[in-house]
Order: structure tokens, then C-alpha cells, then sequence
């Protein structure tokens, strides 16, 4: 029997592909319409937002936390998080949670081992770049992060948080991830990470420069192995 993946969402562009995933790919691994039982909750991103803009982390946890126990007393079995950015509050609640909770970067640096890349940019909100969320389980798996300038580190940040949170996608948009991703090529890194949950709506292997690191396709796909091992 299928384990009962519980989505711990903040935005909702990002929570929804993750969510597609599941459910699409799920019918691929398990039969015709099929895919293990899910379930969402997400506070209010402007609730999110508050907390990061003063840097609140103990806040964010709380709100994580608040999600998690309601999906447990909804009947899931464990969590993740299509968010790259609040689990940089995870430490602050992992003593507290409920359930096990599969973590994205991790789910990202195992890909990278597996496809062999040894540096690799990262692309995401501010509030990721300029954390340790991914350089450290990247260092663990002997994988070298690369960060973005402090320019690009706000033209990132911006397309995210005033476009693609919002369901905005723009040839400019692309074109500026387009210019970041090449001069990361140039400078040897050999894949990127797309670090926020919402650039795979415009950045992929048929248009990035260098190959991707889906987070949110990858931690789908990951849940997906968890909950119906060996299945498909």
C-alpha cells in the first residue's frame, strides 16, 4: 500500500507543480490515473513573506511546523516541502515534527552525485543564495556551489518574488536567467540548480545553457519513490 505524501506548501506555483508531478508521473509509475494519496496545506504566502523580510526564521519554522501537524492529523505518512527558501528554518522545528520529512537539497545534491556534475550554480530568492542550505549538502556530496553576483542576485530575487509567485512568466525573465546561466558555463560549472520551485516554469533542459537540477520536478519524483517503492 502507497504511503500518504503530505505537501507542507508556501507558494502556490511552486507547491502546484510539485503536486502535478505527483499525480501525473504518478500515473505513469503505478497505472492509469493513478497515484499515491496526497495532501496540501499552506498558510498564507503573505504570512511567509512577513516573516522573511524581517528575517524572522523562528516564524517561518512555526508556520512550517502548524502545516506539518495538520497534514499529520490528516493521515499522511511523511512530508516534504516544495520550497527551497523556509527550509532554511527546518533546523529550528526538525526536533518537533511530526513525521519524517524528505528534504529537497538533499534530494538535489543525491542528482548531482548521480549525474556525475561536480560544480554547479544556484539560483533562488535571496534569502536561499545567500544561505547554507544548499553549499552545505552539496560540500557533503563533494559537490562545489556556485553563487550568484550581488546584481544578479537581485535580479533573481526580483523575477521571483514580483513575477513567478504570481503566475507572471516574461521573455525577459528568461533572458536574464538565460545571461546568469551562461557566465556560469564560461566559467566552468556544469550544471545549475534551479533552487527556486517556481523557474522550472520557464528554465529547462531545452532552454538553459547548462543542464538543470530540477528541485521541484526531483523532490516530486522522490516522494513518488517513497510512497510506492518498487512500483512501475
Amino acid at each position: 500500500m502507497a504511503e500518504h505524501i503530505g505537501i507542507v506548501a508556501c507558494s502556490a506555483e511552486g507547491a502546484a507543480l510539485c503536486y502535478r508531478t505527483i499525480c501525473v508521473e504518478g500515473a505513469r509509475r503505478l497505472g492509469a490515473y493513478q497515484h499515491p494519496e496526497v495532501s496540501m496545506h499552506t498558510h498564507s504566502l503573505a504570512d511567509y513573506v512577513a516573516c522573511l523580510e524581517r528575517h524572522d526564521w523562528d516564524g517561518v519554522g512555526e508556520l512550517m511546523l502548524s502545516s506539518a501537524r495538520k497534514l499529520a492529523a490528516a493521515g499522511a505518512t511523511f512530508l516534504i516541502c516544495p520550497d527551497n527558501t523556509i527550509h532554511q528554518a527546518l533546523p529550528r522545528i526538525a526536533a518537533r515534527l511530526p513525521l519524517p520529512w524528505l528534504h529537497i537539497a538533499d534530494v538535489a545534491a543525491a542528482h548531482a552525485v548521480e549525474r556525475g556534475f561536480r560544480r554547479v550554480g544556484l539560483t533562488g530568492t535571496r534569502w536561499l543564495v545567500d544561505s547554507e542550505v544548499y553549499p552545505e549538502r552539496l560540500a557533503a556530496a563533494g559537490v562545489a556551489c556556485v553563487r550568484p553576483s550581488a546584481d544578479e542576485r537581485e535580479a533573481i530575487d526580483h523575477i521571483i518574488m514580483k513575477e513567478l509567485v504570481h503566475g507572471v512568466f516574461t521573455p525577459d525573465a528568461f533572458t536574464r536567467f538565460e545571461e546568469i546561466i551562461g557566465r556560469w558555463k564560461d566559467e566552468g560549472c556544469d550544471a545549475v540548480i534551479l533552487g527556486c520551485t517556481e523557474i522550472p516554469l520557464i528554465i529547462d533542459d531545452s532552454n538553459s545553457p547548462l543542464p538543470t537540477i530540477d528541485s521541484t520536478r526531483l523532490l516530486a519524483r522522490a516522494a513518488l519513490q517513497r510512497a510506492a517503492p518498487g512500483q512501475g
